[in-house]
């Protein structure tokens, strides 16, 4: 396998992970709103999993949207001084 083919291969299986991650966790909050638990303990688990879901996709994204950088870029042949 190539290094690009790797790295497609990787960013697949980041976005995989984050749409999984958004289904367990919009799953999660279909149940959590149809629990009986009073807008208190609703309100508390709330911001429990929105700072769980933050901190688990969070990570994942940052990889996929930061730039590859693995060397300068070479002078074209028309920039010659």
């Amino acid at each position: 396998m190539s290094r690009e083919e790797q790295r497609r291969a990787v960013r697949e299986l980041r976005e995989s992970l984050i749409a999984q991650l958004e289904e367990l966790y919009g799953n999660a909050f279909e149940k959590l709103a149809s629990q009986n638990l009073g807008e208190g303990g609703i309100a508390r688990l709330t911001q429990l999993l929105l700072r769980s879901r933050e901190a688990a996709i969070t990570p994942l994204q940052e990889e996929i949207e930061a730039p590859l950088i693995t060397r300068a870029p070479e002078p074209e042949a028309s920039e010659a001084p």
